[in-house]
């Protein structure tokens, strides 16, 4: 049997995330047979306690449950983990010391995600849960690069963006653009030069209208890349 390197998804973190994550991952990856693409284990497990009430509200801690997904894939023979959730790489270091395979990091990867965009330094817009913003997971790393980072005010996270979030993990796609879309158009008005979709909810929101009139950084479509070039290295 040919060797391949085989890619682990822990997902279920919104369901839909992952599923695109999946159907990104496979649109992406230059490809011409069945046989170009990336052999991937997906583990898809709702049950994952919420990782914002974890965070910010004194909720179950998720992190049990994700080495529970880490150690399935560990079993099934992947060679790295991609994890299609924000939030949950909270608990990045945690997972990554309990396990040796290499966890690709979505902040990371949205970081180069900008660059490819050509966007290399200056105001950055940030829609993400309230989880993903009180733990600073891409202020430090996008401001170690020259940006700075604005997010919505308290007042909009709580009216406009934690509930539109919650349609799509509602399957209530469509509802969730216009409020997003609004959300992100308010950071560009305060100076963003780029919008990052730091939830994978949002972006499944935001493709469901019209597309932006500025650069946005799909952290899915970010992640699905840095596991391409995980999995087919250049040279």
């Amino acid at each position: 049997m040919k060797d391949a390197r085989v890619l682990g998804v822990l997902g279920g973190m919104g369901p839909l995330a992952g599923a695109t994550f999946m159907q990104r991952l496979t649109l992406l990856t230059p490809a011409e047979r069945d046989q170009d693409h990336i052999p991937s284990v997906l583990w898809s497990d709702p049950r994952v306690p919420d990782r914002t009430a974890a965070r910010i509200a004194g909720g179950e801690d998720p992190l049990p449950w994700l080495m529970r997904g880490i150690r399935g894939l560990e079993a099934a023979g992947c060679g790295a983990i991609a994890i299609p959730c924000n939030t949950a790489h909270g608990w990045f270091d945690g997972m990554q010391a309990a396990t040796r395979l290499p966890i690709l990091h979505i902040v990371e990867a949205a970081a180069d995600e900008l660059l490819r965009l050509g966007i290399t330094g200056g105001p950055i817009g940030l829609l993400a849960t309230k989880g993903t913003l009180a733990m600073r997971l891409y202020q430090e790393r996008l401001e170690s690069r020259g940006h700075e980072c604005l997010a919505p005010p308290a007042e909009e996270m709580d009216r406009v963006v934690m509930p539109a979030i919650e349609l799509v993990k509602a399957n209530k796609v469509s509802a969730a653009y216009a409020p997003l879309a609004e959300a992100a158009q308010r950071l560009v008005a305060r100076g963003a030069k780029a919008v990052v979709l730091g939830c994978t909810e949002i972006p499944l929101g935001i493709s469901a209208g019209p597309a932006l009139p500025f650069p946005v950084a799909d952290t899915i479509d970010a992640l699905a890349r840095a596991a391409i070039a995980w999995a087919k290295p250049a040279g």
